[in-house]
Protein backbone atom coordinates (compact mmCIF):
# COMPACT_ATOMS: atom_id res chain seq x y z
CA UNK A 1 0.00 0.00 0.00
CA UNK A 2 1.15 3.32 -1.42
CA UNK A 3 2.14 5.85 1.45
CA UNK A 4 2.60 10.01 0.95
CA UNK A 5 4.68 12.42 3.08
CA UNK A 6 5.40 15.68 2.65
CA UNK A 7 7.25 18.57 4.60
CA UNK A 8 7.63 22.26 3.82
CA UNK A 9 9.36 24.11 7.02
CA UNK A 10 12.84 25.53 8.29
CA UNK A 11 14.18 21.96 8.38
CA UNK A 12 15.85 20.25 6.11
CA UNK A 13 13.03 18.10 4.31
CA UNK A 14 15.13 14.78 3.42
CA UNK A 15 15.76 13.50 6.59
CA UNK A 16 12.26 14.31 7.74
CA UNK A 17 10.50 12.93 5.03
CA UNK A 18 12.74 9.51 5.23
CA UNK A 19 11.39 9.87 8.57
CA UNK A 20 8.25 9.65 7.72
CA UNK A 21 8.49 7.04 5.32
CA UNK A 22 9.76 5.14 7.76
CA UNK A 23 6.56 4.96 9.99
CA UNK A 24 4.55 3.78 7.27
CA UNK A 25 6.90 1.27 6.20
CA UNK A 26 4.33 -2.06 7.82
CA UNK A 27 2.17 -0.88 5.31
CA UNK A 28 4.04 -2.91 2.57
CA UNK A 29 5.85 -1.59 -0.75
CA UNK A 30 8.18 -2.57 -3.42
CA UNK A 31 10.01 1.22 -4.13
CA UNK A 32 10.45 4.68 -2.70
CA UNK A 33 11.40 8.50 -3.60
CA UNK A 34 11.84 11.81 -2.59
CA UNK A 35 11.22 15.15 -4.32
CA UNK A 36 12.99 17.95 -2.49
CA UNK A 37 13.71 21.17 -3.44
CA UNK A 38 16.14 24.22 -2.05
CA UNK A 39 14.25 27.37 -2.70
CA UNK A 40 14.33 28.70 -6.27
CA UNK A 41 16.61 25.70 -7.63
CA UNK A 42 15.69 23.01 -9.30
CA UNK A 43 13.71 19.97 -7.44
CA UNK A 44 15.92 16.63 -7.16
CA UNK A 45 14.70 13.30 -7.70
CA UNK A 46 15.92 10.06 -5.72
CA UNK A 47 13.96 6.64 -6.17
CA UNK A 48 15.39 3.41 -4.93
CA UNK A 49 14.13 0.04 -5.84
CA UNK A 50 13.18 -2.08 -3.31
CA UNK A 51 13.58 -1.21 1.01
CA UNK A 52 13.61 2.02 2.04
CA UNK A 53 16.90 1.70 3.25
CA UNK A 54 18.30 1.70 -0.34
CA UNK A 55 16.64 4.88 -1.06
CA UNK A 56 18.39 6.05 2.67
CA UNK A 57 21.88 4.58 1.26
CA UNK A 58 21.52 6.64 -1.76
CA UNK A 59 21.25 9.94 -0.24
CA UNK A 60 23.25 9.10 2.64
CA UNK A 61 19.96 9.34 4.92
CA UNK A 62 18.33 12.62 3.15
CA UNK A 63 21.71 14.71 3.89
CA UNK A 64 22.81 14.65 0.28
CA UNK A 65 19.51 15.90 -0.84
CA UNK A 66 19.57 20.05 0.74
CA UNK A 67 16.22 21.57 0.48
CA UNK A 68 13.71 22.49 3.19
CA UNK A 69 10.58 21.70 0.87
CA UNK A 70 9.65 18.18 -0.19
CA UNK A 71 7.63 15.25 -0.88
CA UNK A 72 8.31 11.45 -0.42
CA UNK A 73 6.18 8.12 -1.26
CA UNK A 74 6.70 4.47 -1.23
CA UNK A 75 5.05 2.95 -3.71
CA UNK A 76 2.87 -0.81 -3.85
CA UNK A 77 2.75 -1.36 -7.68
CA UNK A 78 -0.54 -0.48 -9.02
CA UNK A 79 0.20 -0.06 -12.86
CA UNK A 80 3.89 -1.20 -13.94
CA UNK A 81 6.40 -3.67 -12.31
CA UNK A 82 8.60 -2.34 -9.26
CA UNK A 83 11.52 -0.31 -10.67
CA UNK A 84 13.16 3.18 -10.43
CA UNK A 85 11.68 4.17 -13.57
CA UNK A 86 8.01 2.91 -11.91
CA UNK A 87 8.85 4.83 -8.71
CA UNK A 88 7.54 8.06 -7.63
CA UNK A 89 7.86 10.83 -7.70
CA UNK A 90 7.28 11.98 -10.96
CA UNK A 91 7.72 15.14 -13.01
CA UNK A 92 7.14 16.71 -16.03
CA UNK A 93 9.04 16.76 -18.62
CA UNK A 94 10.45 20.40 -17.98
CA UNK A 95 10.20 19.78 -14.38
CA UNK A 96 7.24 22.57 -13.39
CA UNK A 97 5.66 19.97 -11.90
CA UNK A 98 6.55 17.01 -9.46
CA UNK A 99 4.29 14.79 -7.92
CA UNK A 100 3.22 11.75 -5.92
CA UNK A 101 0.11 9.70 -5.72
CA UNK A 102 -1.72 7.05 -3.35
CA UNK A 103 -4.56 5.27 -4.75
CA UNK A 104 -5.85 3.94 -8.31
CA UNK A 105 -6.86 6.44 -11.46
CA UNK A 106 -9.02 4.31 -13.45
CA UNK A 107 -9.69 5.98 -16.43
CA UNK A 108 -5.96 6.73 -16.84
CA UNK A 109 -5.40 5.01 -20.32
CA UNK A 110 -8.03 7.24 -21.72
CA UNK A 111 -5.83 10.52 -19.95
CA UNK A 112 -2.97 8.74 -21.66
CA UNK A 113 -4.18 8.94 -24.78
CA UNK A 114 -5.57 12.65 -24.99
CA UNK A 115 -1.73 13.63 -23.32
CA UNK A 116 -0.05 11.39 -25.78
CA UNK A 117 -2.41 13.03 -28.77
CA UNK A 118 -0.91 16.22 -27.10
CA UNK A 119 2.25 15.93 -27.77
CA UNK A 120 3.26 14.03 -24.06
CA UNK A 121 6.01 11.06 -23.64
CA UNK A 122 5.08 8.82 -20.79
CA UNK A 123 8.61 6.99 -19.37
CA UNK A 124 7.08 4.96 -16.69
CA UNK A 125 3.99 2.76 -16.63
CA UNK A 126 2.10 4.27 -14.05
CA UNK A 127 -1.09 6.23 -13.30
CA UNK A 128 0.62 8.56 -11.47
CA UNK A 129 2.94 10.07 -14.22
CA UNK A 130 0.02 10.92 -15.85
CA UNK A 131 -1.29 12.60 -13.27
CA UNK A 132 1.54 14.78 -13.05
CA UNK A 133 1.75 15.56 -16.65
CA UNK A 134 -2.09 15.83 -16.75
CA UNK A 135 -1.86 18.73 -13.94
CA UNK A 136 0.93 20.14 -16.46
CA UNK A 137 -1.25 20.19 -19.49
CA UNK A 138 -4.07 22.33 -17.62
CA UNK A 139 -1.63 24.94 -16.10
CA UNK A 140 0.42 24.84 -19.28
CA UNK A 141 -3.08 25.73 -21.87
CA UNK A 142 -5.07 27.43 -19.96
CA UNK A 143 -2.45 29.63 -17.80
CA UNK A 144 -3.52 28.22 -14.61
CA UNK A 145 -2.08 28.18 -11.13
CA UNK A 146 -1.77 25.54 -9.02
CA UNK A 147 -4.92 25.27 -7.28
CA UNK A 148 -6.90 25.36 -10.43
CA UNK A 149 -4.69 22.98 -12.33
CA UNK A 150 -5.07 20.48 -9.90
CA UNK A 151 -8.91 21.06 -9.99
CA UNK A 152 -9.29 20.80 -13.93
CA UNK A 153 -6.84 17.42 -13.66
CA UNK A 154 -9.11 16.14 -10.60
CA UNK A 155 -12.27 16.95 -12.62
CA UNK A 156 -10.95 14.50 -15.35
CA UNK A 157 -9.94 11.52 -12.96
CA UNK A 158 -11.85 8.44 -11.72
CA UNK A 159 -10.98 6.57 -9.19
CA UNK A 160 -9.92 7.36 -5.80
CA UNK A 161 -6.57 9.02 -4.79
CA UNK A 162 -4.83 11.33 -2.63
CA UNK A 163 -1.88 13.75 -4.24
CA UNK A 164 0.59 15.57 -3.06
CA UNK A 165 2.49 18.17 -5.46
CA UNK A 166 5.48 20.55 -6.37
CA UNK A 167 5.27 23.42 -8.63
CA UNK A 168 8.07 25.44 -10.07
CA UNK A 169 6.09 28.49 -9.72
CA UNK A 170 5.23 28.03 -5.75
CA UNK A 171 8.75 27.40 -3.94
CA UNK A 172 8.08 26.17 -0.49
CA UNK A 173 4.54 25.30 -0.75
CA UNK A 174 3.54 21.80 -1.32
CA UNK A 175 -0.47 21.10 -2.58
CA UNK A 176 -2.43 18.07 -1.65
CA UNK A 177 -5.46 16.97 -2.83
CA UNK A 178 -7.85 13.98 -2.37
CA UNK A 179 -10.66 11.57 -3.49
CA UNK A 180 -12.12 9.26 -1.24
CA UNK A 181 -8.58 8.77 0.07
CA UNK A 182 -7.27 9.35 3.61
CA UNK A 183 -5.32 12.15 3.93
CA UNK A 184 -3.82 13.71 7.18
CA UNK A 185 -2.72 17.46 7.07
CA UNK A 186 -0.74 18.93 10.19
CA UNK A 187 0.50 22.46 11.01
CA UNK A 188 3.02 23.54 13.86
CA UNK A 189 4.82 26.23 14.94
Amino acid sequence: MCGIVGYTGHLQAAPILLDGLSKLEYRGYDSAGLAVRNGEKKTEIVKAKGRLKSLAEKTDNGNALIGTCGIGHTRWATHGEPSETNAHPHMSDDGNVVGVHNGIIENYQELRDKLTHAGYAFHSQTDTEIVVKLIHYYARKYALGPVDALARAMSRMRGSYALAVLFADAPGEIYAARKDSPMILAVRE
